[in-house]
């Protein structure tokens, strides 16, 4: 099985030390984000978990806990972009977070890591030759520690128009010109871009379109072959390999304006009240009415032998 944690909230960033607990003690406990009372249990050991996924703007705190997660398989994707605090109030700066990637690409190794620029959004101050400068400079600074970059435009849902009102979308002449130059700097420093939900617009100039969380994906940070089953995608642009979620929404802290997880720092100050370290909930801990279920775990990975009978 492969577990996920930076869908819904960044627990790298805030919650580091509950993750590491949750590991110790062998288990940890996800509410249904639609239907609260409908609780999974999913059990934490490398018999059945293959590889835990981050994806974090800041895995800084993880760092020193890197020992607890040697048993496991790991792919951390990590946002690195050129946004000041007015738009992303407490990300750590592009050179401490770079800095971090760097660390983290010497102990997984770069097969293990995927640097995501995005989203990608356009207005007076972030236009798009200052994207180009900027895409260039941190292209430069992982160049050796990743193979991966993952783009994508902003999309405008609901929770985003309403934190960031002002944001507009990206017209497809826009997308396409900073994709192309994109992919040709990212080349340049050994890395394939991988648009993320943006369809096969991108797929003339170079990039790859089939996805950025696939199987491939975490075969190449297992350097084995996993047996996946087939799942319905999330949306009908994403070819990626999804869910066993252990986060929760409205539970980060970083304050992103085009953030689609968090309905209003309003309850996200609510809910890190809630918050115990010690809990197997990331928010809050047992309910009366809760309804656990036991998820069905096994390795994906597939044995030599049936590597063989394959061939």
């Amino acid at each position: 099985m492969i577990i996920q944690t930076g869908m819904r909230t960044d627990i790298p960033a805030f919650y580091s030390e509950w993750l590491c607990n949750r590991i110790k003690e062998g288990y940890v406990m996800v509410r249904n984000p639609y239907q609260p009372q409908q609780v999974t249990r999913y059990t934490f050991s490398p018999s059945v978990v293959d590889l835990i996924a981050f994806c974090s703007k800041n895995p800084a705190p993880m760092l020193s806990h890197m020992d607890l997660l040697k048993t496991y398989g790991m792919y951390w994707f990590v946002t690195i972009t050129p946004y000041g605090k007015e738009i992303e109030p407490l990300v750590p700066d592009v050179e401490a977070v770079i800095d971090t990637f760097r660390q983290l690409a010497e102990i997984t190794g770069p097969d293990s890591m995927g640097w995501r620029y995005d989203p990608i959004f356009l207005n007076e101050t972030y236009t798009p030759e200052v994207h180009i400068q900027k895409f260039t400079q941190i292209a430069q600074a992982l160049e050796g520690y990743t193979h991966t970059c993952v783009i994508s435009f902003i999309d405008l849902y609901q929770k985003v128009r309403r934190n960031f009102p002002e944001a507009q979308a990206v017209p497809k002449e826009k997308r396409l010109s900073l994709g192309k130059t994109m992919i040709q700097i990212a080349a340049a420093h050994g890395m394939k871009v991988y648009p993320c939900g943006e369809g096969t617009e991108l797929a003339c100039y170079g990039a790859d379109c089939n996805g950025c969380m696939t199987q491939e994906t975490y075969e190449k940070a297992l350097h084995t072959t996993l047996d996946i089953p087939k799942k319905q995608p999330l949306r009908k642009e994403c070819a990626c390999f999804m869910g066993n979620d252990i986060g929760a929404y409205n539970t980060c802290l970083h304050g992103c304006k085009y953030c689609y997880a968090n309905s209003n720092k309003g309850l996200v100050i609510e809910n890190i009240k809630k918050h115990n370290e010690n809990s197997p909930f990331l928010i809050g801990n047992n309910e009366i009415g809760d309804k656990i279920t036991e998820a069905k775990q096994k390795s994906l990975i597939v044995s030599q032998n049936e590597q063989i009978s394959f061939i």
